[in-house]
């Protein structure tokens, strides 16, 4: 019975994300296993289940007539797998979590804690790094990713608010130079400017913003100063070494001491969406989904907030 649940998964899977290979991500099994699975699964049927090529795999007649069944049967398995889950009193298990370094260490870190003292019975292993982690390959339950997701046939994702981005600078640097007053004059007046960069993988990013029209527009800006943190890049903008650009949330404990000042207001301040993504599955389990429930509620306030 073991045996043929396993073969029908694969083959599940295996039309579901369009090959072998995506369904060994999606299962964490080895491409040979899926392949050995559903040859047993063939061979047990007597009938191909898959026109196979060394480009491509589609289904045959008898396999499109199987995929339909199985794909109910295995829903109605998670269904009542779920039922069980959700019967319990409280969430546990161990969870498996990779986030941006800097969010993840001033805004999530006190929710996980939060709910760590909530539920006794969970058990927490974080990674904060700006890293974009495999997380099948590296067996990551959920991961917190900013920016525009990449199409994947084996995550799963949900929304959970958004980085506005805004452009600041010691008043000190701005009795020194002439004040941009819209992302057009600082565009005309940047070689006026010093700008205090941040690199990712050693590579500076460029600014992003909305120009007049509403379009997405980079900006290459030379900087006097680059580093890999944000912090940093705070303390080098304080110390009046340039222009920073950073999320709005991260610059209002500066903004509130009078240390920065935001350079100009922007009509239609770019932002990064901030996403929960998780290997895809038919069933969530309870730990996850309570994680993620709390994300979605308590996060978009402390990314607009005046201080997380």
């Amino acid at each position: 019975m073991s045996e043929r649940l396993n073969g029908i998964e694969a083959f599940v899977a295996a039309v579901e994300t369009g090959n072998f290979a995506l369904a060994a991500q999606r299962l964490h099994l080895t491409r040979s296993a899926v392949g050995k699975s559903v040859a047993r699964l063939e061979a047990r049927l007597g009938t191909r289940l898959f026109h196979r090529t060394t480009r491509s795999q589609r289904l045959t007649d008898d396999g499109q007539a199987y995929y339909e069944r199985c794909r109910r049967a295995l829903a109605e398995l998670d269904a009542a797998d779920a039922l069980l889950d959700a019967g319990r009193q409280a969430p546990m298990g161990r969870l498996r979590l990779s986030m941006p370094e800097l969010i993840g260490r001033v805004c999530v870190a006190p929710l996980l804690i939060e709910l760590a003292r909530q539920y006794p019975q969970l058990a927490f292993d974080v990674s904060f790094t700006d890293r974009r982690v495999d997380l099948v390959e590296e067996a990551v339950d959920l991961a917190i990713r900013s920016g525009t997701l990449t199409d994947s046939a084996t995550l799963a994702a949900r929304r959970l608010g958004c980085q506005r981005m805004g452009v600041y600078a010691a008043p000190a640097y701005l009795a020194c130079h002439t004040r941009p007053d819209s992302f057009g004059s600082l565009l005309a007046d940047r070689a006026s400017h010093s700008f205090v960069g941040y690199a990712r993988e050693s590579w500076p990013l460029a600014w992003r913003f909305h120009d007049a029209q509403g379009r997405v527009s980079d900006v290459e800006l030379s900087s006097a100063f680059t580093c890999n943190s944000f912090e940093v890049g705070m303390q080098a903008a304080v110390d009046g070494l340039g222009l920073l650009r950073v999320p709005t949330w991260l610059a209002a404990r500066e903004l509130a001491s009078g240390r920065l000042v935001q350079v100009f207001e922007e009509a239609q301040p770019y932002a990064y969406d901030l996403h929960a993504v998780w290997p895809q599955t038919r069933a969530l389990p309870c730990r996850t989904r309570v994680l993620i429930d709390l994300l979605v509620a308590r996060l978009p306030p402390l990314l607009s907030a005046p201080s997380p």
